[in-house]
């Protein structure tokens, strides 16, 4: 082998291991960035679970009427808890009397949940939904409304545990 080919070789050696050596850099600061341990950006099945199960929740516990007011505390209570559950608990027997005295029905229409993070059992979510509010010969109003939660799987299940009106 000639002086010059045993440089160039060398020369190349020295490059590839100079690219190898940056390539993993970059691949270990990545795999460390908060992007790639949030499962809502890497892992569709998960997200798309979390989104199902808290889209049912709120539309069941933010539907009621005067005939389904038991049915939708028990909705509550099975899918609820933490703090939502007891903040829950005490809006709800706030309103339960309203409802009865005016025959006033709730429909709640989800629009759209998102996922802005989900780690280790635990999702931060934003959800927007229509909400239609009729009582007895009134003509219906709807209303738009943005809630931010926290939700924490449990058994398989998707559990609500803090909502916050945005």
């Amino acid at each position: 082998m000639t002086r010059r080919r045993a440089r160039v070789l060398g020369a190349l050696a020295a490059a590839l291991a100079l690219t190898a050596t940056g390539l993993t850099v970059r691949t270990a600061q990545l795999n460390a960035s908060p992007a790639a341990e949030n499962r809502a950006l890497t892992d569709a099945e998960a997200t798309d679970r979390a989104v199902g199960d808290v889209s049912n929740t709120l539309a069941k516990i933010f539907s009621y009427g005067p005939d389904s007011l038991d049915a939708t505390r028990q909705d509550a209570k099975s899918a609820l808890g933490g703090r939502a559950a007891k903040e829950y608990a005490t809006l709800f027997a706030q309103v339960r009397e309203r409802v009865r005295r005016q025959r006033l029905t709730l429909t709640t229409t989800v629009v759209r949940v998102g996922v802005r993070s989900l780690h280790d059992g635990t999702a931060q979510l934003l959800a927007f939904l229509d909400q239609t509010a009729a009582r007895d010969g009134k003509k219906p109003s709807t209303t738009a409304a943005q809630l931010s939660m926290t939700a924490e799987l449990d058994g398989g299940t998707w559990r609500i545990t803090r909502i916050t009106a945005r």
